[in-house]
Protein backbone atom coordinates (compact mmCIF):
# COMPACT_ATOMS: atom_id res chain seq x y z
CA UNK A 1 0.00 0.00 0.00
CA UNK A 2 1.37 3.38 -1.28
CA UNK A 3 -0.19 5.07 1.55
CA UNK A 4 -2.50 5.32 4.50
CA UNK A 5 -5.06 7.32 1.84
CA UNK A 6 -5.17 4.65 -0.12
CA UNK A 7 -5.18 1.17 2.30
CA UNK A 8 -8.14 3.31 3.70
CA UNK A 9 -9.91 3.89 0.85
CA UNK A 10 -9.45 -0.05 -0.05
CA UNK A 11 -10.08 -0.91 3.89
CA UNK A 12 -13.85 1.27 3.20
CA UNK A 13 -14.64 -1.56 0.86
CA UNK A 14 -12.72 -4.40 1.93
CA UNK A 15 -14.43 -5.06 5.29
CA UNK A 16 -16.51 -8.08 6.33
CA UNK A 17 -19.67 -6.98 8.15
CA UNK A 18 -19.94 -7.59 11.73
CA UNK A 19 -22.19 -10.69 13.03
CA UNK A 20 -25.49 -8.88 13.88
CA UNK A 21 -28.98 -9.26 15.61
CA UNK A 22 -30.34 -7.25 13.38
CA UNK A 23 -32.57 -7.46 10.82
CA UNK A 24 -31.18 -9.49 8.19
CA UNK A 25 -30.95 -6.56 5.51
CA UNK A 26 -29.11 -4.80 8.42
CA UNK A 27 -25.23 -7.30 8.79
CA UNK A 28 -23.73 -4.54 9.61
CA UNK A 29 -24.16 -2.77 12.33
CA UNK A 30 -24.38 -5.17 15.86
CA UNK A 31 -22.96 -8.01 17.29
CA UNK A 32 -23.79 -9.05 20.70
CA UNK A 33 -21.20 -10.24 22.98
CA UNK A 34 -22.35 -13.94 22.66
CA UNK A 35 -21.70 -13.86 19.31
CA UNK A 36 -18.81 -11.89 18.54
CA UNK A 37 -18.05 -10.19 15.48
CA UNK A 38 -16.49 -12.45 12.48
CA UNK A 39 -13.19 -12.20 11.62
CA UNK A 40 -12.61 -9.84 8.31
CA UNK A 41 -11.18 -11.72 5.54
CA UNK A 42 -8.48 -8.40 4.67
CA UNK A 43 -7.39 -7.85 8.08
CA UNK A 44 -4.59 -5.60 6.80
CA UNK A 45 -7.80 -3.69 5.07
CA UNK A 46 -9.43 -3.98 8.03
CA UNK A 47 -6.94 -2.65 10.37
CA UNK A 48 -6.11 0.12 8.43
CA UNK A 49 -9.56 1.47 8.21
CA UNK A 50 -9.43 1.22 12.18
CA UNK A 51 -6.69 2.62 12.20
CA UNK A 52 -7.69 6.05 9.98
CA UNK A 53 -10.71 6.35 13.15
CA UNK A 54 -8.36 5.91 15.67
CA UNK A 55 -6.25 8.46 14.29
CA UNK A 56 -9.59 10.99 14.72
CA UNK A 57 -9.51 10.43 18.86
CA UNK A 58 -5.91 10.01 19.00
CA UNK A 59 -5.12 14.32 17.43
CA UNK A 60 -8.53 15.24 19.37
CA UNK A 61 -6.78 14.44 22.67
CA UNK A 62 -3.43 16.11 21.49
CA UNK A 63 -5.75 19.47 21.14
CA UNK A 64 -7.48 18.72 24.54
CA UNK A 65 -3.99 17.69 26.23
CA UNK A 66 -2.45 21.12 24.73
CA UNK A 67 -5.72 23.51 25.77
CA UNK A 68 -5.31 21.51 29.30
CA UNK A 69 -1.18 23.06 29.69
CA UNK A 70 -2.01 26.03 27.93
CA UNK A 71 0.80 25.54 24.77
CA UNK A 72 -0.84 27.54 22.01
CA UNK A 73 1.58 25.97 19.50
CA UNK A 74 0.86 22.42 20.77
CA UNK A 75 -2.84 23.52 20.10
CA UNK A 76 -2.09 24.56 16.86
CA UNK A 77 -0.18 21.59 15.52
CA UNK A 78 -2.87 19.18 16.48
CA UNK A 79 -5.37 21.23 15.23
CA UNK A 80 -3.91 20.69 11.92
CA UNK A 81 -3.62 16.91 12.62
CA UNK A 82 -7.70 16.69 13.08
CA UNK A 83 -8.04 18.39 9.96
CA UNK A 84 -5.22 16.42 8.04
CA UNK A 85 -6.86 13.15 9.59
CA UNK A 86 -10.37 14.39 8.27
CA UNK A 87 -9.13 14.74 4.73
CA UNK A 88 -7.96 11.57 4.73
CA UNK A 89 -10.75 9.68 5.62
CA UNK A 90 -12.32 12.43 3.01
CA UNK A 91 -10.53 11.22 0.68
CA UNK A 92 -10.85 7.29 0.90
CA UNK A 93 -14.73 8.12 0.88
CA UNK A 94 -13.80 9.68 -2.31
CA UNK A 95 -11.77 6.88 -4.09
CA UNK A 96 -15.02 4.63 -2.96
CA UNK A 97 -17.71 7.11 -3.79
CA UNK A 98 -16.53 9.47 -5.87
CA UNK A 99 -15.61 13.32 -5.18
CA UNK A 100 -19.14 14.68 -4.57
CA UNK A 101 -18.84 12.27 -1.98
CA UNK A 102 -15.29 13.16 -0.34
CA UNK A 103 -16.38 16.78 -0.24
CA UNK A 104 -19.44 15.83 1.55
CA UNK A 105 -17.93 14.19 4.20
CA UNK A 106 -14.89 16.91 4.75
CA UNK A 107 -17.93 18.96 5.11
CA UNK A 108 -19.68 16.68 7.78
CA UNK A 109 -16.26 16.05 9.40
CA UNK A 110 -15.69 19.80 10.06
CA UNK A 111 -18.61 20.04 11.44
CA UNK A 112 -17.64 17.41 13.41
CA UNK A 113 -14.60 18.64 14.88
CA UNK A 114 -16.03 22.43 15.52
CA UNK A 115 -18.28 21.14 17.93
CA UNK A 116 -15.35 19.25 19.61
CA UNK A 117 -13.15 22.27 19.81
CA UNK A 118 -16.10 24.25 21.05
CA UNK A 119 -16.30 21.38 23.69
CA UNK A 120 -12.94 21.59 24.48
CA UNK A 121 -12.34 25.04 24.49
CA UNK A 122 -15.77 25.90 27.23
CA UNK A 123 -14.99 22.68 29.28
CA UNK A 124 -11.55 24.07 30.21
CA UNK A 125 -12.95 27.85 30.58
CA UNK A 126 -15.44 26.41 33.08
CA UNK A 127 -18.45 27.05 30.64
CA UNK A 128 -21.06 25.54 31.16
CA UNK A 129 -23.46 26.99 28.63
CA UNK A 130 -20.51 26.47 26.03
CA UNK A 131 -20.46 23.18 26.86
CA UNK A 132 -23.93 22.27 26.47
CA UNK A 133 -24.12 24.29 22.81
CA UNK A 134 -21.31 21.95 21.67
CA UNK A 135 -23.34 19.12 22.87
CA UNK A 136 -25.96 20.40 20.72
CA UNK A 137 -23.65 21.04 17.76
CA UNK A 138 -22.64 17.55 17.86
CA UNK A 139 -25.87 15.81 18.23
CA UNK A 140 -27.16 18.03 15.01
CA UNK A 141 -23.86 16.76 13.39
CA UNK A 142 -24.44 12.83 14.17
CA UNK A 143 -28.01 13.44 12.58
CA UNK A 144 -26.59 14.64 9.43
CA UNK A 145 -23.26 12.19 9.17
CA UNK A 146 -25.65 9.39 9.30
CA UNK A 147 -28.26 10.82 7.46
CA UNK A 148 -25.46 11.10 4.52
CA UNK A 149 -24.17 7.35 5.53
CA UNK A 150 -27.66 6.00 4.89
CA UNK A 151 -28.26 7.75 1.58
CA UNK A 152 -25.10 6.03 0.42
CA UNK A 153 -25.76 2.36 1.59
CA UNK A 154 -29.43 2.88 2.62
CA UNK A 155 -29.94 -1.27 3.32
CA UNK A 156 -26.66 -1.98 5.98
CA UNK A 157 -26.56 1.44 7.67
CA UNK A 158 -29.64 2.05 9.18
CA UNK A 159 -30.38 6.22 10.14
CA UNK A 160 -31.41 6.11 12.93
CA UNK A 161 -28.54 3.05 14.65
CA UNK A 162 -25.84 4.95 12.96
CA UNK A 163 -26.91 8.55 14.63
CA UNK A 164 -26.80 6.65 17.71
CA UNK A 165 -23.45 5.10 17.38
CA UNK A 166 -21.95 8.48 16.25
CA UNK A 167 -23.97 10.19 19.68
CA UNK A 168 -22.46 7.51 22.01
CA UNK A 169 -19.08 8.98 20.20
CA UNK A 170 -19.61 12.60 20.83
CA UNK A 171 -20.33 11.72 24.67
CA UNK A 172 -17.29 10.13 24.58
CA UNK A 173 -16.05 13.36 23.72
CA UNK A 174 -17.03 14.71 26.51
CA UNK A 175 -16.93 12.45 29.21
CA UNK A 176 -12.74 12.67 28.42
CA UNK A 177 -12.40 16.43 27.89
CA UNK A 178 -14.00 16.84 31.01
CA UNK A 179 -11.66 14.07 33.11
CA UNK A 180 -8.81 15.69 31.19
CA UNK A 181 -9.67 19.06 32.03
CA UNK A 182 -10.29 18.44 35.55
CA UNK A 183 -7.13 16.09 36.15
CA UNK A 184 -9.31 13.04 36.61
CA UNK A 185 -6.01 10.89 35.39
CA UNK A 186 -7.78 7.72 36.38
CA UNK A 187 -11.05 8.82 34.98
CA UNK A 188 -9.28 9.76 31.62
CA UNK A 189 -8.04 6.74 31.23
CA UNK A 190 -10.79 4.75 31.56
CA UNK A 191 -12.88 6.85 29.42
CA UNK A 192 -10.26 6.38 26.97
CA UNK A 193 -10.46 2.79 26.24
CA UNK A 194 -14.03 2.43 25.74
CA UNK A 195 -13.56 5.55 23.77
CA UNK A 196 -11.25 3.42 21.60
CA UNK A 197 -13.58 0.16 21.34
CA UNK A 198 -16.62 2.35 20.59
CA UNK A 199 -14.42 3.69 17.99
CA UNK A 200 -13.28 0.20 16.65
CA UNK A 201 -17.21 -0.64 16.52
CA UNK A 202 -18.19 2.19 14.46
CA UNK A 203 -15.00 1.25 11.65
CA UNK A 204 -16.68 -2.07 11.34
CA UNK A 205 -19.81 -1.21 11.05
CA UNK A 206 -18.91 1.23 8.17
CA UNK A 207 -16.66 -1.35 6.30
CA UNK A 208 -19.18 -4.23 6.96
CA UNK A 209 -21.56 -2.16 5.87
CA UNK A 210 -19.82 -1.83 2.49
CA UNK A 211 -19.00 -4.91 2.30
CA UNK A 212 -22.55 -6.30 2.14
CA UNK A 213 -23.52 -3.98 -0.22
CA UNK A 214 -20.18 -4.60 -2.68
CA UNK A 215 -19.77 -7.78 -1.61
CA UNK A 216 -17.56 -8.54 -5.13
CA UNK A 217 -15.33 -6.16 -3.31
CA UNK A 218 -14.33 -8.49 -0.53
CA UNK A 219 -12.53 -11.13 -3.12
Amino acid sequence: MKSLTIACALALGLGLPLASTAAPEMPAMQATASQPAAAPAAPKLHQALRSLWHGHIVTTRDYATAVKAGNKAAETKAADAVVANAKEIANAVAGFYGADAGKGMLKLLAGHWGGVKALTDAEHAGDKAGVEKAMETLSTNAGEIAKFLHGANPNNWPEATVDGLLLQHAADHKALVAAMMSGDKAGAAKTWTMMDEHMNTIADALSGGIAAQFPAKAQ
